[in-house]
């Protein structure tokens, strides 16, 4: 049986939240929890959440808790539904559903940081974003992939360089991640060698930095 535990009232509202936006962009998604850490106990460990969004970027929020077994995928909607209608420190997030999980997670490996940006460039960014991809929305009322590839920010530490496509833009404010009410706000970036990640207040996206190559036969 799967069993998700946050004792923290507050904790389990931020993850409702953070399930309840997923929700709302794909009303199919799918949550995968995982511990962090290996820490056991209910209170001390640290569960994450990841959802892979609409925008091909992933988005993860963290609290503090332990999900049992430690690395499973769950319906989005009936993790909501634990965490909303039968509130607890201790719920039932519904049955493994570990064949609905398609996406690679990064690695362990360390993450080197490479800018801190101010919450309302990024901001004002998506906007802009939001209109021209209204602008040149296809028949299905979806912007082209080359304009939600298209690198909107190229930031830079050393000799790494990474360029942040529109898409985890997207990804940041469908998610609720900024808080344009925050004038000192920042998101960090940092980045591995295949990965980017942006850290903003409310939660983080990732996004592999190149695409895999196909594996030839």
């Amino acid at each position: 049986m799967t069993e998700l535990r946050v004792p923290d009232a507050g904790d389990r509202e931020t993850l409702s939240a953070f399930v309840a936006r997923a929700v709302r962009l794909d009303g199919q998604t799918a949550v995968r929890l995982r511990n962090r850490g290996g820490g056991g106990d209910a209170v001390d460990g640290v569960v994450e959440a990841w959802v892979a969004t609409p925008f091909e970027v992933l988005a993860t929020r963290a609290v503090h808790g332990e999900v049992v077994p430690g690395d499973v995928t769950v319906s989005g909607s009936e993790l909501l539904a634990a965490l909303t209608i039968t509130p607890g420190a201790s719920m039932d997030p519904g049955p493994s559903r570990d064949l609905l999980w398609h996406s690679e997670l990064p690695g362990s490996a360390d993450w080197q940081h490479v800018d801190m940006l101010p919450a309302s460039v990024i901001s004002e960014l998506t906007d802009k974003g939001v209109t021209l991809a209204r602008g040149n929305a296809g028949p299905h009322g979806t912007p082209p992939a080359s304009l939600m590839d298209q690198p909107v920010l190229t930031v830079t530490d050393g000799g790494l360089e990474v360029k942040v496509p529109m898409r985890c833009l997207f990804a940041l404010s469908g998610m609720g991640f900024l808080d344009s009410s925050m004038p000192d706000d920042v998101v960090r970036v940092t980045a591995t060698s295949s990965w980017m990640r942006l850290d903003a207040r409310y939660g983080a996206v990732l996004r592999r930095r190149h695409a895999l190559l196909p594996l030839l036969f």
